[in-house]
């Protein structure tokens, strides 16, 4: 997404966008020689960093999106606690982020973001495991430090919007592991994620890393591609939501001495509704900002794209849900628009309105069978959904990218010859350059899919056994292991965990907040 792939489509923005990169000499001598720069250029510059923050605000919003949904699914006895995740697995995880995991990520801000040449224009590391050497030690990257545009407003901008990022990533365990996870231990999984988990996947997607440079590597397509993280975010912190209810198992009385499952009502399904709808709104800074600049058009093509899959994948949930229990599940109408929106997260500027449909189509479905199958079949307790809607359609998401990606954005207007990711470009029959390009549209196709599937095979493999060994060597480390004591998990964590209840009106006893389900 964020630093390679501007190599080679800057040039595709068209009006301001064209007059920003065509400056950037001019600019450029503005900072070695003190001449006055052009406005205008310094004017289109500055538009499209406000055009990131606006962008990174939305995204920031969406934590309380999270917060709702995850606090309305769990029960009142449990509310403070769910609540106190999602705040801090910000504080932590951003934190960690700004101190190490930024410079891990981009090797001492080395991304490289057509025409903020104060501050973005050229790559002073290479990212960790890609081409090059990494070399932000030496060159900074901790804390925004190292040169003098490390405190710039294009490097600070940047840094904020990929935070956001980060912290949605790092929240989503917090649901599947919600109403038994011991605070210390999560707050260990926050700076943990901000640190090196996320970034590290990250390096290898967004930093220039060995994922982005499949295609030039191995000649797959334009290497891994994912334009605002169905995989890097969701596929990510789905992965890390699954090995860590797996971990730390289900709830007390989850489960009957027959095995079945039984089910857990939440105790605001108004709550979690208006939490999904804050998603969607967030949803719109998540993908469409991820354009980078605002003089590139096709922002409006990835807004309704990602509207188109929300839509879909909410009705097709809605129906499946009716369908299979005679009930048109509200919690399931909620996650089937979440679906949606993850698996559109990757291809959303790749895809034609349709295609968004068909894909949000099939996330619905994806994401309440995912749910079933978690539940029922494997016995993994995830009170919210997290592993249907952010790994399975994560993993969705990526590989429909391979699959529908039409072939016409991601190509270097400019006549460099190079595509998304700093690409050879690919040349369709005519002989005309093609971009990022599905299988359905030939071409490059298969070998786009390939990277792809790498992708996802990473995803499952890697990132999960390393979310898997993180909780595993965490039950060592704390003693009880990361789970909460079973008297305080069939109480409620309120006043064991955090020292408050949510709803003290409602009862002045621990204990009249939540019994037992078993």
């Amino acid at each position: 997404m964020k630093t390679m792939k501007r190599l080679a489509v800057g040039g595709a923005a068209l009006g301001a966008a064209t007059l920003m990169l065509t400056g950037i000499a001019s600019a450029q001598d503005a900072v070695t020689t003190s001449a006055a720069p052009d406005p205008l250029v310094l004017f289109s510059q500055n538009t499209n960093l406000l055009w990131i923050i606006v962008g990174a605000s939305l995204v920031m919003f969406m934590q309380a999106g999270f917060a709702m949904l995850e606090t309305g699914f769990v029960r009142a006895k449990n509310a403070a606690h769910t609540m106190a995740m999602n705040i801090a697995v910000f504080a932590t995880g951003a934190t960690a982020f700004f101190i190490v995991g930024y410079g891990l990520m981009f090797g001492g801000y080395s991304a490289n973001v057509p025409g903020f040449d104060w501050g973005y224009d050229h790559a002073l590391g290479g990212a960790l495991l890609g081409s090059g050497h990494w070399v932000f030690l030496w060159q900074g990257g901790w804390a925004l430090t190292g040169g003098k545009f490390a405190a710039s407003g294009a490097v600070a901008g940047y840094f904020l919007y990929m935070l956001a990022f980060m912290d949605t990533a790092a929240t989503i365990p917090t649901g599947s592991m919600a109403e038994r996870w011991k605070f210390k231990s999560f707050v260990l999984w926050g700076l943990f994620c901000g640190a090196i988990y996320y970034p590290l996947f990250g390096a290898w997607t967004w930093g220039g890393g060995w994922l982005s440079q499949l295609g030039n590597s191995l000649k797959l397509g334009n290497g891994y591609v994912d334009f605002a993280g169905s995989g890097v975010v969701h596929g990510v912190g789905g992965v890390a939501a699954l090995t860590g209810a797996l971990v730390i198992g289900p709830r007390i009385g989850k489960y009957g001495k027959d095995g079945k499952a039984r089910g857990i009502p939440g105790h605001s399904i108004a709550m979690a509704g208006a939490g999904t709808l804050i998603l969607f709104f967030g949803w719109f800074g998540f993908n469409a900002a991820s354009t980078l600049q605002i003089a590139d058009g096709q922002f409006a093509v990835v807004a309704a794209n990602t509207a188109i899959a929300a839509a879909l994948g909410g009705m097709t949930g809605m129906f499946w849900v009716w369908k299979r229990t005679g009930k048109p599940d509200p919690a399931m109408i909620m996650n089937g628009l979440l679906a949606g929106l993850v698996a559109i997260t990757a291809p959303c500027a790749f895809v034609d309105p349709w295609a968004a449909a068909v894909i949000g189509l099939i996330a619905g479905i994806i994401v309440v069978e995912v749910v079933f199958f978690v539940d029922q079949k494997v016995k993994i307790d995830d009170p919210v959904g997290a592993i249907g809607v952010h790994f399975a359609n994560g993993i969705w998401g990526v590989l429909a990218l391979g699959i529908f990606a039409n072939g016409r954005y991601g190509v270097d207007a400019l006549g460099a010859g190079l595509g998304w990711n700093g690409t050879t470009t690919h040349l369709d029959s005519a002989g005309a350059a093609t971009g990022v390009t599905g299988v359905l549209y030939g071409g490059s196709g298969w070998g786009q899919l390939a990277a792809q599937a790498i992708g996802v095979l990473v995803i499952v493999v890697v990132m999960g056994g390393i979310s898997w060994s993180f909780f595993k060597l965490s039950q060592k480390i704390f003693k009880g292991g990361i789970r909460s004591d079973a008297a305080d998990e069939i109480a409620g964590l309120d006043l064991p965990e955090m020292g408050v209840l949510a709803y003290p009106d409602f009862s002045g006893t621990h204990e009249g907040l939540g019994a037992s389900v078993e």
